[in-house]
């Protein structure tokens, strides 16, 4: 098992960081009435851990209790959707935006089916509960819980239905979701819920993190080590263990010096950068769009392909160009976000860059003659 998972906390008071959110979880949880909740922010910030320990603070053990599930919903046009969901008795997990443009279909049929079944009943869990000690056994939750993953990236129709879906079933189920860029969800399912941004962990945080995993395992990890690992994560505390492990895999006695290990997708599109300074043209353009397709089809989100591929081709250009760079990096993201075509933007942010870089290197030679 990878350490991430390894030593992922399960109980709300074991969490590291951000103890006022820990403080407002535990309050909503001990109510046993939680509204509908929308967990925000970057990328392996802990939003995952805090609702798995928010359900498992409300339901005790049969919260644990997990199985794999593969269903099959049929849309209107007779058509067959096959979506994978992380299923107990009392909550179900799922990502809807993999069911492309029939997610409000899948959405509907889950939270229908959730809503219509018969509501918990407390002494079903009452003597997990008071083994546990989290509270008595007639305080139990009589709701259900949808996870839903990853909202941004659902489509627009699927967002009103679940705005009117959050109405409807509301007294028999409960809503978590989670998604990375808040602007992306419609405003009516923002009121409909309530907020807790999730901030990236701080450097010092993920150092601490970083201590008590390697304390775990019963090796010595330097100072030194532990700072370029949190630095080099980009404040990523999931990436950040990541990295410890592949540089304990790497170097069985870690030192102060050590390199941290790098992933593929990274080495990889500073290989992109590499290829686009050193030639601009239409055949490298070409060559640039096909590994952009190797990195999508591996799941590396475009926006953050675009952003380390602009961080890459900055590092050896001119003072007089970075600005430009970065402006046409962030035009292109805001591109990214707002359209449905990724590798349209990504390769536009390209051609716009070989435009302007190649005029630079001209205008460099026409000066000296």
């Amino acid at each position: 098992m990878l350490w991430v998972d390894k030593y992922r906390p399960t109980r709300l008071d074991a969490l590291d960081y951000h103890a006022n959110i820990t403080e407002r979880l535990t309050s909503l949880s001990n109510d046993k009435n939680i509204p509908h909740l929308l967990f925000y922010g970057p990328s392996g910030a802990g939003k995952k851990t805090r609702i798995n320990a928010l359900l498992r603070s409300i339901y005790g053990a049969p919260a644990e209790k997990l199985r794999l599930s593969k269903r099959i919903f049929k849309t209107p046009t007779k058509r067959e959707v096959e979506i994978n969901m992380i299923c107990s008795n009392v909550h179900i997990e799922m990502s809807p935006g993999d069911a492309g443009i029939y997610d409000r279909y899948v959405i509907q049929d889950v939270i229908k089916e959730m809503a219509s079944n018969k509501a918990l009943n407390s002494s079903m869990y009452g003597n997990s509960k008071q083994q546990q000690g989290d509270a008595s056994g007639s305080n139990v939750a009589d709701f259900k819980v949808v996870v839903l993953n990853e909202v941004d990236s659902l489509s627009k129709q699927a967002q009103a239905s679940l705005r009117r879906t959050m109405e409807k079933y509301t007294s028999s189920c409960r809503l978590i979701l989670c998604c990375s860029n808040q602007s992306k969800v419609i405003e009516p399912v923002r009121s409909r819920c309530l907020g807790i941004r999730v901030s990236a962990p701080s450097v010092d945080d993920i150092v601490r993190v970083l201590k008590v995993v390697a304390r775990k395992e019963q090796f010595t990890l330097p100072d030194e080590l532990a700072v370029n690992i949190a630095r080099e994560s980009d404040r990523n505390l999931r990436r950040a263990v990541l990295m410890l492990e592949a540089s304990k895999v790497q170097q069985n006695v870690l030192s102060a010096d050590q390199p941290v290990q790098k992933t593929d997708w990274e080495l990889y599109i500073s290989q992109i950068a590499v290829d686009i300074v050193r030639e601009q043209s239409p055949q490298r353009l070409l060559s640039v769009r096909e590994k952009f397709y190797e990195l999508l089809v591996n799941c590396i989100p475009a926006d953050v392909i675009l952003k380390t591929l602009a961080i890459e081709l900055i590092k050896n250009l001119d003072d007089t160009l970075k600005a430009e760079v970065i402006e046409w990096a962030a035009f292109y993201e805001h591109r990214v976000c707002m359209g449905s075509k990724e590798i349209f933007h990504l390769e536009a942010f390209v051609a716009k860059f070989m435009a302007v870089y190649k005029a630079y290197i001209n205008s460099m030679f026409d000066d000296d003659f």
